[in-house]
């Protein structure tokens, strides 16, 4: 797919369109509706109808008899970083040619400008009251953005500001004027990438670990900036005082060689900003980094089934599970496995586990 998505032409068509079917209605002097037709509007700066307008003077009754009239144009556009997504997302679409891929849109806001002309200022007005009180200050519009994804967007469009300016001309007793308001409007739209195939996850590995007990091993890499040798046995703690620690634990090993503290029986939660102090030796470092003791339990392994599938092809997937440590894998293999290795094999510890396939049986 092209990477040019019209997103900015479809920005300006549906701008342009909101204020397609506005009515003029000229009355008597009895307040009898005189005449009624719809405001003509067309893509097109300010300056080409001004110099329309004020140009050749035996063009001025044709021109008059096309007032009033609207016209509209892009002025602008600036990146909105209060809207920004994600950028690395992408986003799956089903189309006809299959599954395609696209990364989420940048926001733009883009500025435009809608200009009225009109002969007379009662004109001006009532066009005026047509537009103004849809904007408080935005209203929203839903445009389909890219149709063959099916990206359909509410596009909020801000009125900013609103401005006329009336030019008379002729001698002084001529009615012969010009009335050009100018209304600013803010459009948050988005610009959409290229789009492409995307491929699918060809293998999954999934490991499930056990947690970590009080009576496990953490071993804290400490920095060298500190001072003292904790001693085995001694307690350690973070905080003001012992009584009032956040944290606290038992050394269980300290090597000043490689900086490294090992404890256990761990109680509350350790943090790198805080120094750890031993309680008998006032021992003070702080930590950089920690190693937990955590156990690989099962292992699922799952495969898809060519492995240069994609997400458009007909593909399968194959499963493989294995209990750990040193458990045979005769009875997993051979078991259609679904759900937790305790269900399915039985309360076994699997801690404790030992390569001995009657203790998997149920």
């Amino acid at each position: 797919m092209s990477n040019y998505n019209h997103i900015i032409r479809k920005l300006t068509v549906g701008f342009g369109d909101l204020f397609s079917n506005i009515t003029l209605v000229r009355y008597n002097p009895d307040l009898t509706e005189a005449e009624r037709f719809i405001v003509p509007i067309a893509y097109a700066p300010k300056e080409l109808y001004v110099q329309r307008i004020e140009g050749d003077y035996n063009l001025d009754k044709k021109v008059q008899m096309t007032l009033p009239r609207l016209s509209y144009e892009m002025t602008g556009m600036s990146y909105d970083s209060t809207r920004k997504q994600i950028t690395n997302t992408k986003n799956a679409y089903n189309t006809a040619s299959g599954v395609v891929a696209q990364y989420n849109p940048v926001p733009y806001n883009f500025n435009y400008s809608l200009y009225l002309y009109t002969r007379n200022i009662e004109d001006a007005h009532q066009i005026i009251e047509h537009i103004l009180p849809y904007f408080a200050p935005d209203y929203t519009i839903k445009i389909n953005l890219i149709p063959e994804l099916g990206v359909i967007k509410e596009i909020p469009i801000i009125l900013d500001t609103t401005n006329f300016d009336i030019t008379y001309e002729g001698p002084r007793d001529s009615d012969t004027r010009t009335i050009i308001w100018t209304l600013d409007f803010t459009v948050k739209g988005f610009i959409f990438g290229s789009t492409n195939t995307p491929n699918i996850i060809t293998t999954s590995i999934t490991n499930i670990l056990n947690g970590i007990s009080p009576t496990d091993l953490i071993k804290f890499n400490v920095a060298n900036t500190g001072f003292g040798s904790y001693q085995v046995g001694e307690i350690v703690y973070q905080g003001t005082s012992l009584s009032l620690s956040t944290a606290s634990a038992k050394v269980v090993n300290f090597s000043s060689l490689n900086n490294q503290l090992t404890l256990t029986n761990i109680n509350g939660n350790f943090v790198s900003t805080q120094p750890i102090i031993g309680a008998t030796t006032n021992s003070n470092y702080m930590f950089n980094s920690y190693s937990l003791p955590t156990q690989k339990l099962a292992q699922i392994i799952t495969t898809a089934s060519p492995t240069d599938a994609n997400a458009n092809s007909s593909y399968t997937y194959t499963s493989q599970v294995a209990e750990l440590p040193n458990t045979s894998n005769n009875i997993i293999n051979t078991t259609n496995f679904s759900g937790d290795l305790l269900t399915v094999y039985g309360n076994d510890n699997l801690n404790n586990e030992q390569e001995n396939p009657i203790d998997l049986g149920p």
